[in-house]
Formats: C-alpha cells, structure tokens, sequence
C-alpha cells in the first residue's frame, strides 16, 4: 500500500509538472520568438495586420486588449473594467474576433488575450452601462450578464498597504469590485469565458492583475482549461500559454516568486532596468550579467518586455525612467538589446498610438468608433494624420526580430565592453551585435564575432539587398574577428548569417 501511494504521488507530481510546464509554451510557428501587443487595435485590422505584416515578418503572436464587454467610456482604461464576458467590444462583434483569430493563425501569428478576471466594473451611481448593451449596479454587487452578485465578491475595502497580502488580494483595486476566486460559482464563469476563447482558436493568455489572486484559486483555474483547438493547428494535449502580471521590483510582499510555478510572468524588473541603463543611469557594461542576477525569474519562466500600456502612461512601477515610443533614439537601441539577448523564453514588443495624457483612449472618430491605421510608401504608420505609432513597424525593430528569431537556440558568447557605454557579444555564430551609447565618440575597434570569414550586412542600418548592403557592410576575417565601427551614440550594430553576402 505504501509503495502504491508513492507511486500515486509521484505521477500526481509530474503531472503538475507538465501541466506547469505546457502553461509556458507559447506554441508559436516554426521558430518565431515574439508576440506583438497591438493595443486597442480593432478586430478587422489586426487581422489584417496579422496577413500582410506581422506573418510575413516574422512576429509569432499578437496580444489583444481585451475583447470582452465592457463600461461605456472613451478612455484607455474602460477596457479594464469588465461589465460581462460577452464578447462584444469596441474592437469588434464575436464574429469579428473569431474572423481575426482564424486568419492571423493562417498567417502563422497566435492570438494572446488580454483577460481581466480579478475584479469588474468599478464605482458608479446607479447602473453602468456596457458595450453590448447589459447593464450592471456596483452599489447592489450585481452583473447580471455574466451573472454575478454580492455572494461572488470579497467585502469591500479598498488596498491601502500593499505589504499586507490579504489586503492586496481581498480588497479593491482602485474601486474595482473584487471578485472572490475561491468561489465556485465565480471559478465556472472564469473557466467558461477562457475556455470559450479556447475553442475559438487563441494560443493563451495574459492574466492581468495576477499578484491582486491568490495563487492557489489561479492553480485551480489554470488547472482546469481546456487544451488547446487543434482545429488551429496546435498539437493534441497542449494547454493555452499562461503569462501573469504580477508586478515586483523587490519592494512588496507579494513575489512574482510565488507566481512561476503556475505559468509565464511579465518581468517587469526587465523592463525598469533596462531603461535606468540605456538613460545611463547603470553602467551599460553591467549588462554582462543580465537576466536572474539582476533578481529577475528564470529565463524560461519569463515574458520580457521595454514598456506596456499602464508603464508608459505612469502607472505601475517604473516611473519616469521606462523607455518608449517618446525617446526613439534610446528606444530602439534598448528593444535592439532586448531582442539580441538570450534572456527571455518569449520578448514582446509595444505597438502604441500617440497621447498627450494618461488617460486618452485610442485614435477615433467623431461617433467614438476607433479609427483604423494608415500607412505611409515606407510601410510606417502616418503617426500625423491618425495617431497610431507602430513601434512594431519600425525597420529596426522589424530586423530584430527576425533576429532573435535566427538566435535563438544559440548561446552568448564573445562579451566584449570598454568600461563605458560600448558593448558588443556573439550569439554563437549565428549573430553580432554592438552597441555604442557614447554620445562624445565613436567605436572602432576589432572584435572576435564568432561569425564564419565574410562579407556581412548590418541589417540596422539596410541590411543585404540582393548581393549588396543597403547600408554599413562588415568584413569577418579568417579567425572571426571585424572591425566594427560605430557613429557617436545611440547607435546599433547587427549582422547575422542570413545578411552575409553570397
């Protein structure tokens, strides 16, 4: 008998394992590394995206604000106030969703859903109304269109001391009725809404609010989800991709420690530092030993990111110091670095529209409808006339990508750094990159680049055009080594085995 419960446990034990495991494969194509988060984008034209862009790119995925029912408002964050899980929004109708999530993964893009499930709608006199037409009442605790009501929620209070975990996972996040995960009734209409969305095609989801739940009622939830539609093309027995916003800089008593068993987190210490460091507020060179001796999580166990739409707007941690589509010539090197590096199972990249405060909703017409982007002969987005920014279209990030995309099973190698702000390393000898953040001289000097002997072209500055170099062209001698030489900083370089010249 006792060999027998022994046994019990042990596959009990794996079994947890590979589920765990499962809920951090994001189950791309081929081998694409990359999600896009088109924020606020409609239905119809991430789609469209996913078709003559993102696919042909090489983006692996792309990340959806969330496409459930939710309070009638022009601002950014009605999105975050869920009034049922209808799925009727203002990107778009369920037929549209499902129209969208069905082409982007013939484009070979996944679909990552942005789900809001640690609260809903927040205060209100009287009803609130929602996008597709339900009404709910804060004051009696009723949704009715989900349904929920008073017994599904904690007590009200609001967080006021986010070193008491019973406070920062039973009251309110800014007025936002919290839902008790510990209920059944409330785990059913979780698990319905995803697995819904399951059955519709996407690859997984981001889990906002996470560190707001306890990690035992998610393990349940995550526990139960369906596998993956392999109607889409997914392999039999697989789980949706599962990353978790859990926000932790070393400062709170909840850890993102207490989340990486369950899934993926957003590592959002990635994404603070690597800005103090391309500010030059920490040494570039300190970049050496990026990754956990930096306190951040494993690599395996993390999303990695610059910036995502609360950071770059102020909320959340971070401050003044995150980098975004504001600083472009900081930017694009620090996403440059982020690509490049091996740290990080899955990077993401911001696709944002232009705001002049914290607040403003997405680029729209006169009857609130969102507008959809336009695009310039350079393929970039007519940020002037229509408000979309599309970092994503950037011709650096772009290259990047595929990148990290060519890498991406190699290994960091050959870290060169002049005790100041020019680094440079080897990912194996697929690629070489160097980074000159020196605003008062260039970099010049010969470096081992673990490249084999050829004419290479810096896909930064236009890559290889037929059997030329749109831009700088680097010589790899016989040994490995180059001289690489950069303008004053910020300034990338980036050569790979794909842009050496035949």
């Amino acid at each position: 008998m006792r060999d027998s419960i022994c046994s019990f446990s042990f596959v009990f034990v794996l079994l947890i394992l590979a589920l765990c495991w499962a809920q951090k494969d994001p189950q791309f194509h081929d081998n694409r590394t990359t999600i896009v988060h088109l924020f606020e984008w409609t239905w119809p034209e991430i789609a469209r995206e996913c078709e003559e862009f993102l696919g042909p790119q090489g983006y692996g995925g792309v990340q959806i604000s969330p496409p459930n029912e939710v309070i009638v408002t022009d601002n950014w964050w009605a999105r975050y106030q869920p009034v049922s899980y209808k799925l009727i929004s203002r990107s778009g109708s369920e037929s549209d969703l499902s129209d969208m999530i069905r082409r982007c993964n013939q484009a070979g893009v996944r679909t990552y859903v942005d789900i809001v499930v640690n609260h809903m709608s927040g205060y209100k006199d009287g009803d609130t109304l929602g996008t597709a037409g339900s009404v709910a009442n804060y004051g009696q605790r009723s949704w009715p269109a989900v349904p929920y009501g008073p017994e599904d929620f904690h007590p009200t209070c609001d967080i006021s001391n986010y070193q008491d975990r019973q406070q920062v996972r039973n009251c309110q996040l800014s007025s936002l009725a919290d839902l008790n995960q510990t209920v059944p009734h409330v785990r059913d209409m979780i698990v319905g809404y995803m697995d819904h969305l399951t059955d519709l095609g996407v690859a997984g989801f981001r889990i906002d609010a996470a560190k707001h739940m306890w990690p035992e009622d998610l393990e349940v939830i995550y526990g139960r989800l369906k596998d993956l539609n392999t109607d889409f093309g997914f392999p039999a027995n697989t789980k949706p991709y599962i990353y978790q916003e859990v926000i932790d800089l070393g400062g709170e008593e909840i850890k993102k420690s207490e989340y990486n068993h369950l899934g993926a987190v957003t590592e959002f210490k990635f994404s603070t530092d690597i800005g103090l460091v391309f500010r030059n507020k920490i040494p570039l060179k300190s970049l050496k030993n990026w990754g956990p001796e930096w306190n951040m999580l494993p690599s395996e166990d993390v999303i990695v990111f610059l910036d995502n739409h609360d950071n770059q707007r102020g909320h959340g941690a971070g401050g003044a110091d995150i980098l975004t589509h504001k600083v472009p010539s900081l930017y694009k090197p620090a996403v440059a670095f982020m690509l490049a590096h091996p740290y990080g199972k899955v990077a993401r990249v911001m696709s944002s529209y232009a705001f002049d405060n914290s607040d403003q909703g997405p680029p729209a017409h006169e009857d609130g409808s969102i507008k959809a982007p336009s695009f310039l002969s350079n393929q970039q987005c007519d940020t002037a006339n229509n408000g979309w920014v599309c970092e994503h279209r950037w011709p650096e990030i772009v290259e990047m990508v595929k990148f990290r995309n060519l890498v991406n099973d190699a290994p960091l190698e050959n870290w060169w750094d002049n005790e100041g702000k020019q680094v440079a390393f080897s990912r194996g000898n697929k690629g070489f990159v160097a980074f000159n953040l020196e605003e008062d001289s260039e970099l010049d000097v010969n470096l081992s680049t673990g490249l084999a002997a050829g004419e290479y072209c810096d896909v930064i500055s236009g890559g290889r055009l037929g059997n030329q170099c749109g831009g700088v062209k680097v010589v790899v001698t016989e040994d490995g080594s180059a001289d690489i030489k950069l303008p004053k900083g910020p300034q990338v370089l980036a050569i790979s085995s794909q842009s050496k010249l035949q």
